[in-house]
């Protein structure tokens, strides 16, 4: 995978990133925090590669040219394919790397992958309603915002509801114009 734009690049998450990733992680859980629990441990770590590892699931960490750390992490989850072509991101910065625009131009790259390579015409971002920087990179990014799904995911404890924004490939056939 060679996707790249002028200060990052994307690729599939490894085994080989788990100390890098879980540091990030674990330095970023107030930033992260009500909105998502990212793998944290080792044993978490493992499960999400097993969970990005399926037909139906990419893990893709968007790396900074100047020294190839990892800034953030995009995953594209449930993978559906026939004539639907859709999938539902997830997605969280590193603290150290919040606010520099590295996760606006790896979404950026995640969407071109998703629509170019992948195939796929449907991304679906699901955003609980006071996350208002989430909201504002997936609006920079070609998402509209589609509706409002109560009780939606079970996080950090609890049901919660979420704006579901959406991202639909600029196409009207089946396959993606090459």
């Amino acid at each position: 995978m060679n996707i790249h734009s002028q200060r990052t690049y994307i690729r599939k998450v490894v085994r080989q990133d788990e100390q890098e990733f879980l540091q990030l992680m674990r330095d970023s859980e107030s930033l992260h925090a009500p909105w998502i629990s990212p793998p944290t441990t080792t044993v978490l770590f493992k499960y999400y590669l097993q969970r990005i590892n399926k037909e139906d699931h990419e893990g893709l960490a968007i790396c900074r040219k100047e020294d190839d750390r990892i800034a953030g992490v995009v995953n594209i989850n449930n993978i559906i394919r026939g004539s639907f072509l859709s999938a539902s991101l997830g997605y969280y910065v590193g603290a150290e790397f919040h606010g520099c625009g590295y996760m606006r131009e790896g979404l950026q790259l995640v969407v071109d992958y998703a629509t170019h390579t992948l195939g796929l015409h449907r991304l679906e971002a699901n955003i609980q309603p006071d996350n208002t920087r989430s909201q504002r990179l997936v609006q920079r990014c070609g998402f509209v915002r589609e509706g409002y799904s109560k009780n939606f995911l079970y996080i950090n404890g609890a049901w919660r509801d979420h704006e579901r924004w959406c991202y639909v490939a600029p196409r009207t056939t089946l396959r993606p114009h090459l």
